[in-house]
């Protein structure tokens, strides 16, 4: 009777300290840290995962409307074109990230053999996962010489 009794106890205090997803709500504005924390680590994957060059890897951090849209071996090929200082990066930063109209958008400073470069992640949030929708750099520019 006693051990059902702390159980049970256990039981309460635990679940006072669920919180609930961090993507449940995707109000306009400023990432919770909670949301921050997460975007992170989905980019992160995929990041290390294009390092490797692990393609299928960084592809399943696609969301599922873009691996519809574009297949593996587009994906590669442009990742080799367009997006080398991803796989050649040395070290990469996250900066701002907010929601506007369902959509995450998160801010990522990546350092390279060839420069330091901004890209602008386009992040979608479905059954509460995420999936990359699109990556374009917005700064510098005159850098990009690939």
């Amino acid at each position: 009777m006693k051990i059902l009794g702390l159980m049970a106890i256990s039981l309460l205090l635990c679940s006072g300290c669920s919180q609930p997803p961090a993507f449940e709500s995707l109000a306009d504005g400023p990432c919770t840290a909670a949301q921050s924390k997460e975007v992170s680590k989905h980019l992160s994957g995929q990041i290390e995962a294009l390092s490797a060059k692990d393609w299928e890897l960084a592809y399943s951090y696609a969301s599922s409307s873009f691996r519809s849209a574009v297949p593996l071996d587009e994906f590669a090929l442009v990742i080799g074109l367009e997006y080398q200082m991803l796989v050649d990066n040395t070290e990469y930063v996250f900066n701002d990230c907010a929601i506007s109209r369902g959509e995450i958008s998160q801010e990522v400073s990546v350092e390279s053999k060839t420069g330091t470069f901004i890209l602008e992640y386009l992040i979608s949030v479905v059954d509460l996962k995420l999936g990359v929708q699109s990556a374009y750099v917005t700064s510098p520019a005159a850098e990009l010489s690939l």
